[in-house]
């Protein structure tokens, strides 16, 4: 299910429950208290279905993949670049990237 998709259901079913909430109790305390349990409730099986999907589709598999690679990389006698290493670009169009752990806004 992509995000769009999970967002508008998301909140049409808030809205739903604190309309029904709402006509059974009248009392706007108890519609803010179940609305909100409503929404951690929803927030937390999307995550669980994100991570069953992950776990369906055999995910570890291509870990495996990739560290097997890496196993015939060293055999090659591959040289894996230093960390000190300073790349460097020619060209002025790109901006700087900074690998500080920041998020650029300019990409």
């Amino acid at each position: 299910m992509s995000f769009k998709i999970f967002y508008r259901t998301f909140w049409v079913v808030l809205c739903g429950n604190a309309l029904a909430v709402y006509f059974a109790s009248h009392s706007i305390r108890t519609v803010v208290v179940t609305t909100l349990a409503c929404s951690l409730l929803l927030q937390i099986v999307y995550f669980a279905s994100v991570l069953f999907l992950i776990w369906r589709s055999g995910g570890h598999s291509r870990f495996g993949q990739r560290a097997e690679h890496v196993g015939s990389a060293t055999q090659l006698e591959y040289q894996l670049p230093d960390d000190d290493e300073v790349v460097t670009n020619k060209s002025s169009d790109v901006p700087p990237v900074f690998p500080i752990g920041g998020i650029s806004l300019l990409h």
